[in-house]
């Protein structure tokens, strides 16, 4: 799956894994192989002819052939020295393009390399037949001075260079970007940054660089951005940090009361690019930095109309929320909201009873009774744990009345021991629309339980108000 849709996006090549790793390692990158993609399908091979018999084995395209160019790598993990690593180079160079494999001849840590070695090898891959050729910065200590000043010069060297970078220095994409504009013909990048240690240069953050500050467009998808980042987010485990560029949660996020403002003037006046541009929404959040602005905006999207006078009531309680250390939700602003205009809107759902049964012999199971607009409804559900199972019990009860996706779940201990209090934040979505709800109880499957209660009934009431609103 993240191989297609990494694909779709334009990559030109897919460096698919290690084929020499394990079975699984070379099934996986079989089956991409026979996926009929349109990107060049390469596989990792150390200088060792296993190595490239696994990968042929793999049915791949090309190889990323990578070679220790450090003395520092040479000496202490090779335990040889510089004259066998290239004459190894080029026989595994030569082997390979025997076999009928696109190579691409790596520099391992060659930004830590003595740079006349590093063409030499560089000089006798090209001689035995290397197509490509690659400056790794290992371990992240490139500048982007120097990066530019390595690529100005390797560029003129009878292949075509890559740059793959490391961000260990937080440099990865600032020097990947230096190395195109000296003359890197290709950049190695992840989705999301994901790699070895702080990781390596990100696709998106590259892209959008390129396409937004120096004006140079490439044939990647941008709308495709951030699915694929959420894709390749879900399914590797890995969760993107809500401050990422472009594809984290908080990118096209806005809560201080002056950028509020200023969007709703124009968006340009706090957003470098449109959130559309990659595949992506404005969101405006609310706390105890939020001004009258985002006030406004949201209870005009929650359906609710206040005056003057009630607005201030509402920043003020809501600000007073914040000052505590709070998440203010939307169920929180609804709430307040509906405390300032006098309305009280009765839960349309509502918990009568739960009971979850787990242990280490027994699957986590669920069993839960709602009131649903005055129906009782049983159902059960299982799970990878307690709070699991009851999460998915209660979806299944509300299906049909509220299909809801659960997109975030976070929890904090309030309080110290055994007994602490926990507060669970969740972000549902339904039908595009999303929201916010807390629950806080010392039994966190309850709370749980209490927090998608309480953002199920909120995007019920606002469907019904934004409903009445329509009709009027």
């Amino acid at each position: 799956m993240i191989a297609r849709k990494i694909d779709s996006l334009g990559v030109d090549i897919l460096e698919a894994g290690s084929a020499i790793t394990s079975d699984g390692e070379r099934t996986a990158i079989k089956k991409i192989a026979g996926e009929g993609l349109n990107a060049e399908i390469c596989s990792y091979c150390r200088i060792r002819r296993e190595d490239i018999d696994s990968a042929i084995s793999c049915d791949v395209d090309s190889i990323h052939l990578v070679v220790p160019v450090s003395d520092l790598h040479i000496q202490q993990k090779l335990k040889k020295d510089r004259k066998s690593v290239l004459g190894m180079a080029v026989e595994m160079t030569e082997y390979a393009k025997s076999h009928g494999l696109v190579v691409e001849l790596s520099g391992e840590d060659a930004s830590r390399a003595d740079l006349d070695y590093l063409k030499s090898v560089y000089n006798a891959g090209i001689e035995a037949g290397a197509d490509r050729l690659c400056f790794c910065d290992t371990v992240g200590i490139l500048t982007p001075e120097r990066s530019y000043d390595i690529f100005s010069d390797l560029s003129l060297l009878g292949a075509p260079i890559s740059v793959h970078c490391h961000n260990d220095f937080g440099m990865a994409t600032s020097n990947t970007v230096a190395a195109l504009r000296a003359g890197a013909a290709q950049a190695h990048v992840t989705i999301n940054g994901i790699g070895e240690r702080a990781g390596n240069t990100s696709l998106e953050e590259v892209v959008m660089a390129l396409f937004s500050l120096y004006k140079h467009k490439t044939k990647i998808d941008l709308k495709g951005l951030y699915t694929t980042s959420r894709l390749v987010s879900r399914l590797c485990g890995i969760p993107v940090a809500p401050n990422k560029a472009i594809v984290g949660g908080n990118a096209f996020t806005h809560e201080a009361g002056i950028h509020v403002h200023g969007l709703l003037a124009n968006t340009a006046t706090y957003e470098p690019i449109t959130p559309e541009l990659v595949g992506r929404e404005r969101r405006i959040v609310l706390g105890k930095h939020a001004g009258r602005s985002s006030v406004v905006l949201a209870l005009r999207e929650l359906g609710f109309s206040a005056s003057e006078e009630q607005i201030d009531d509402i920043v003020t309680r809501m600000k007073e929320l914040g000052d505590k250390g709070k998440h203010v939700t939307d169920a929180d602003l609804q709430t307040i909201t509906e405390t300032v205009l006098g309305i009280y809107q009765e839960a349309k759902v509502r918990l009568e009873e739960l009971t979850v049964v787990a242990g280490n012999t027994v699957m986590p199971t669920a069993s839960i009774r709602l009131k649903v607009n005055g129906n009782h409804v049983v159902e059960a559900g299982v799970g990878t744990g307690p709070v699991d199972a009851a999460i998915n019990a209660l979806k299944k009860a509300v299906s049909g009345v509220a299909d809801i996706q659960l997109d975030e779940y976070h929890v904090d201990a309030i309080t110290g021991g055994t007994d602490a209090l926990v507060e669970v934040w969740v972000k549902l979505s339904k039908g595009g629309k999303t929201i916010t709800a807390r629950g806080a109880r010392t039994d966190i499957i309850m709370a749980s339980v209490e927090a998608v209660l309480e953002g199920v009934n909120r995007l019920i009431q606002q469907e019904q108000n934004n409903r009445k609103n329509r009709d009027s």
